[in-house]
């Protein structure tokens, strides 16, 4: 063949033979036109969109990426309303009732089983300010909590402000230093929480009164609170001044201690030189405080005049009970309201908070033992004779007991500086709570840890009955009135017994004094809630009330 028949294009049969791209039976025949499609395959899937078919375009969005991602679709403001399996429970948040039962039934259910949000009245015309309202909120609770207010009881508050700005699905918690909430608009976005710690702790009970009055008027549906009108009333609470001055507070520890030291048989001179000791005791423990130092350190201080005074009037005999000017210096320092509290939040269920402050409570007793001991220890070593046994000729004297036991919860009351319209009231209740002690114990012969429950709770039911009619905290009228009933002797005793190296009668001693103290917190806590059983609350009848969470473990 020549060169130039070589260079002849070859038929379409002899190219089918040498070209590859034909060979196939899926070859593409000639004559029919394909359109091509870009460098990126084809799409082969059954769910790809034919064409032809207008699909309209959407602007890009951010991946979703988690199942916790909020989808595209999705609008918070037009959700529907989650609703469990077992249904929602009917409850009826009226204004008849104190907000404190509100809150706490709200509290005890879980948060899928709460009721359906109430039309709110006082948000922002923007929606509320999250970070904002829980800032209020942890401001609120750490006043409550720093001047002692049950842990469910600042878990309440903290819910009804939360919830009077529309953030409904919130939930506080609340230990012995730390307050924390979290609030989460739905189930599908993102929580919000804020945390505050509790670093200095007072007793004004004023303060108290005036924060539970605050959220009061914002948990009221009628009235309109906007968060700087809440920020400004908020710190003039904090502004505020004592209601008593310095040298009242010190007049009342004086006049406390004397009282005392009559409800346990003594007389004038008795009273005389245990207010002497109490003052003195206060005026020390002030001076410690401004030094910075601990308060551990101020009780043992301020528990040595007291003992001091007694021990010299008996070195230098004169005819007076020097058990009875102990004792008396003693019913000033004992942390009745601290305990109150702790076995308060144990009852409730806030075990740790409860701890710590038990705990607290204990390093509050050791200060005033080791204070007491060493004035003992040194007046044993002189020569003074205390009796132990002297706690078994207390006087009955009925009408100088009940005028003694109002004294003192009078006193106690402006050491805790409560609202001067409250003080009749916890002073009265006072009255006769010794009363319903003394019948039962001297004149019924009742054991004293009984007499002492009885009393206690009559304290706590009269306490919340009067709080649930001014619609504020029940502290400021039972803590005063329980100050009558604290286990002053018997642990002025244990600590005599124990430093006349008689160890097993004095830890006795010691031990019915823990009794009481027990006896009456739990009376108290029980007493406040008989008054709920018979009265009014939200959710339903007494027997259907909801046990307190984290106490249910069936």
């Amino acid at each position: 063949m020549t060169e130039a028949e070589d260079r002849k294009p070859q038929s379409d049969e002899a190219r089918s033979v040498y070209d590859p791209e034909i060979t196939s039976e899926f070859a593409i025949p000639q004559g029919l036109a394909v359109p091509r499609g870009g460098t990126e395959p084809e799409t082969t899937s059954e769910f790809a969109v034919p064409d032809g078919l207008d699909v309209p375009q959407t602007p890009a969005a951010e991946s979703e990426g988690s199942a916790f991602n909020t989808p595209r679709t999705y609008s918070a403001r037009q959700a529907p309303a989650f609703t469990p399996a077992s249904g929602i429970p009917v409850v009826s948040l009226t204004k008849d009732v104190p907000w404190q039962d509100r809150m706490r039934t709200m509290l005890r259910m879980p948060v899928a089983e709460r009721p359906a949000p109430e039309p709110l009245h006082k948000a922002e015309d923007e929606g509320p300010a999250v970070p904002r309202v829980l800032d209020l909120t942890l401001r609120i609770g750490e006043l409550l909590l720093a001047g002692g207010e049950g842990a469910e009881d600042v878990e309440a508050a903290m819910f009804a402000v939360c919830r009077s700005y529309g953030l409904d699905r919130c939930e506080p918690n609340v230990t012995f230093t730390l307050l924390s909430i979290s609030y989460q608009p739905s189930l599908v976005d993102d929580p919000v929480t804020a945390s505050r710690t509790v670093r200095r702790r007072g007793t004004d009970y004023t303060r108290l009164a005036a924060v539970f009055q605050l959220v009061d008027d914002l948990s009221d549906p009628e009235t309109a609170f906007s968060l700087e009108e809440a920020y400004r009333r908020l710190a003039e609470i904090r502004r505020n001044r004592h209601p008593y001055p310095g040298w009242v507070l010190t007049g009342a520890s004086g006049l406390l201690a004397g009282a005392a030291s009559v409800l346990v048989g003594g007389d004038l001179i008795v009273f005389v030189a245990a207010a002497l000791g109490a003052m003195l005791g206060d005026r020390l423990a002030w001076l410690c405080a401004g030094r910075g130092l601990p308060e551990f350190y101020q009780f043992t201080v301020a528990a040595m005049p007291p003992a001091a005074i007694g021990v010299a009037l008996t070195v230098a005999d004169v005819d007076v009970k020097a058990s009875a000017v102990i004792t008396g210096g003693l019913f000033a320092l004992l942390p009745g309201r601290a305990l109150v509290a702790g076995v308060q939040d144990g009852l409730t269920g806030f075990y740790i908070t409860a701890s710590a402050r038990l705990l607290e409570v204990m390093y509050f007793f050791v200060g005033i033992v080791a204070g007491v001991l060493i004035v003992l220890y040194f007046g044993v070593k002189l020569g003074a004779e205390l009796n132990p046994d002297a706690v078994l000729t207390i006087e009955k004297r009925p009408l100088w007991q009940i005028g003694a036991a109002m004294l003192l919860s009078l006193t106690f009351a402006v050491l805790l500086q409560q609202e001067r319209t409250t003080v009749l009231a916890v002073t009265l209740n006072g009255g006769v709570a010794w009363s319903v002690y003394g019948a039962m114990h001297y004149v019924g012969e009742i054991s004293p840890v009984a007499s002492t429950a009885v009393a206690a709770g009559l304290v706590g039911l009269f306490g919340q009955m009067l709080s649930r009619y001014r619609f504020a905290s029940a502290l400021p009228y039972t803590t005063a009135a329980i100050g009558p009933l604290l286990p002053g002797s018997a642990t002025y005793f244990g600590l005599l017994s124990i430093a006349q190296n008689h160890v097993d009668k004095g830890l006795v001693s010691l031990a019915t004094a823990a009794s009481l103290a027990m006896a009456i917190a739990i009376g108290v806590n029980l007493g406040s809630e008989i008054s709920r059983l018979f009265l009014r609350v939200p959710g339903g009848s007494a027997a259907g009330r909801r046990a307190a969470k984290r106490t249910r473990g069936f």
